[in-house]
């Protein structure tokens, strides 16, 4: 497993463009709120230790991680954003349902990515149980709310560049 060997967290600080002029939106599942909600935390955290203004992170929930390709659709079709960051988490259970939800948002977040001028940024946690979400969710290995803020720093600093 990769997040044994890197912590979700970790990254150089100073190689983060300045983000103090950028706007994100974050789509966030209600769906195991307990790992959701740490994920959120972890990803405003760190977009205003780079420089994001509260006011320029625009948040909206959705009832469940399938419903996060269509929420970041609305919010990327409704609010200047640079980059959209979907958050929700999926644990494996016993029947295929885990396999078409997390099947449908890689889709639907690959395609969005395809069909606009900002980055979407894959904020799914995919596990097998309650525990590896939440060692994924402010745990042992890090949040991936972090990496997915960092992500998106960095793919909108890409997207400013290329346009200037």
């Amino acid at each position: 497993m990769a997040t044994a060997y890197h912590n979700l967290s970790a990254y150089d600080f100073d190689s983060i463009p300045d983000a103090s002029e950028m706007k994100f939106g974050i789509v966030v599942s209600e769906w195991n709120r307990n790992i959701t909600e740490n994920l959120l935390k972890g990803a405003c955290d760190s977009l205003e230790k780079h420089g994001v203004k509260k006011e320029n992170i625009q948040i909206v929930r959705v009832p469940g991680s399938f419903e996060l390709t269509f929420g970041a659709r609305k919010l990327a079709d409704t609010r200047d954003v640079d980059a959209v960051i979907a958050l929700g988490s999926v644990v494996r259970g016993d029947t295929p349902h885990f396999d078409y939800v997390c099947s449908g948002v890689t889709q639907g977040i690959t395609e969005l990515n395809l069909m606009y001028d900002i980055p979407f940024i894959f904020g799914l946690l995919t596990t097998d149980n309650m525990q590896q979400a939440e060692d994924r969710a402010g745990g042992k290995y890090g949040n991936k709310g972090d990496e997915a803020a960092i992500t998106a720093i960095k793919m909108a600093a890409i997207t400013c560049n290329l346009e200037n």
